[in-house]
């Protein structure tokens, strides 16, 4: 049976890698879920011990923050202030900067992925309008959507699952992540800055495309619903920083306050639910509680500690988070590596690593492929190239930052 285990566990996580099996038209989700119920099919997992290895408060908490996600984008919130924003009289070195605090700080409190859905398109065109090249916006979109969500443990869903898993404190971990985060902000608007100076001008670029019919059409701003949506996001953030209440219990009362309108059907709410996510998550938890019934995945823990590389350490931790999270992506590597956080920092480093790693290459996180996508649908081409000379340098510089700021606490020790 530990064969079969093994078997399963690596064709999953070879899908993971791929985002795709060869020959069949699976997704890393349908790979995930095909895994777990072969799982279940030859006996190795009981349906009791499949539902046993779902982690409900993750899940609970993900969903609550798809809702409230939606809801800020049904409002017209996401449109409004993009165009506000893009209307500042501000040089294009400012407008890059305000764009990055901006996006960073939404993504800091709902879904990267969502921010990134509903700020591309306005984004492009706003820049169109200002007669600026898009490209560097929408790369520091990306960017800062992916630092951003570092910042707290509801930015991301592996932040989430982090922080859910390890019972992190919000306001301990927010104060951890503060820093490292700040900085990384501020030198990912200067690389892109320096990148750009003196090509500011999208006179050059190849020409906008119109927009489909399906992608053009901007959300009319609601000030009702995106105050409620404001409100209840305020409400959460206050009680994760200063109540001991479990948060998946908040969060999901307060998802069924939004749940609770006149006006947005619920069907309309639930649609923009990232329902592949959750499956995929719900996958992965049960083979890779199969993997660890096995007993195998603490032994090649011994055999690498007996080689010099104790995962228990933050130094090894850091550098085969980074490697697996651009490997087989970053939820599929914290699942992964969550067994060998017994140390304080290594929930807070495990966030900040994985997700950090996300800006590294076009398909290191689902942001980037979001911002890369709405480019092409505009006529902009964002290729592996173009992304890489931005991606590169900003995720090697913020793990730097986040190694040496472990570093000076003393901390992270090889």
């Amino acid at each position: 049976m530990t064969t079969s285990i093994v078997v399963i566990f690596l064709i999953v996580y070879l899908g993971m890698l791929l985002g795709e099996l060869p020959y069949l038209q699976l997704d890393r989700t349908g790979v995930a879920l095909l895994g777990a119920i072969a799982l279940i099919s030859i006996d190795a997992v009981t349906l009791t011990d499949a539902a046993e290895a779902i982690h409900l408060p993750t899940i609970i908490l993900l969903f609550s923050f798809m809702v409230l996600s939606a809801q800020m984008r049904l409002g017209g919130f996401y449109d409004w202030v993009t165009e506000h924003l893009a209307a500042l009289p501000l040089s294009p070195p400012q407008l890059l900067g305000a764009l990055i605090l901006f996006i960073a700080a939404l993504s800091a409190v709902f879904s990267n992925d969502i921010v990134c859905l509903a700020v591309a398109p306005v984004l492009i065109g706003a820049c169109e309008r200002r007669r600026l090249d898009p490209v560097p916006y929408l790369l520091a979109l990306a960017c800062a959507a992916n630092i951003g969500s570092a910042l707290t443990l509801i930015g991301n869903p592996q932040n989430i699952l982090i922080g859910q898993t390890l019972r992190l404190s919000f306001a301990g971990y927010t104060a951890e992540a503060a820093l490292p985060v700040a900085l990384g902000l501020a030198g990912t608007w200067a690389l892109i800055a320096w990148q750009a100076r003196g090509r500011w001008s999208g006179e050059s670029m190849t020409a906008v495309a119109p927009p489909s019919t399906a992608n053009s059409a901007a959300i009319a701003f609601d000030s009702w619903q995106t105050t409620k949506g404001l409100a209840v996001a305020a409400v959460l953030l206050f009680v994760f920083l200063l109540s001991p209440w479990p948060r998946e219990n908040v969060a999901l009362t307060a998802a069924g306050v939004l749940l609770m309108s006149r006006k947005l059907h619920s069907n309309q709410m639930l649609g923009l639910v990232d329902w592949e996510l959750l499956v995929l998550f719900i996958g992965l938890f049960v083979v890779n509680h199969a993997l660890q019934q096995t007993g195998l995945v603490a032994a090649v823990a011994k055999d690498l500690a007996a080689a010099g590389i104790d995962l228990n350490r933050l130094g090894p931790l850091f550098v085969v988070t980074f490697a697996l999270s651009n490997i087989v992506s970053n939820v599929p590597a914290v699942m992964l590596l969550l067994p060998f956080s017994g140390d304080p920092l290594a929930g807070p480093l495990l966030a900040l690593v994985s997700t950090l790693a996300g800006n590294l290459l076009i398909v290191g996180s689902v942001a980037n492929i979001i911002v890369v996508a709405s480019a092409a649908r505009r006529g902009i081409r964002i290729d592996w190239r173009r992304h890489a000379r931005v991606g590169v340098p900003v995720t090697l510089m913020t793990l730097a930052i986040c190694a040496i700021y472990l570093w000076l606490r003393g901390q992270l020790n090889v």
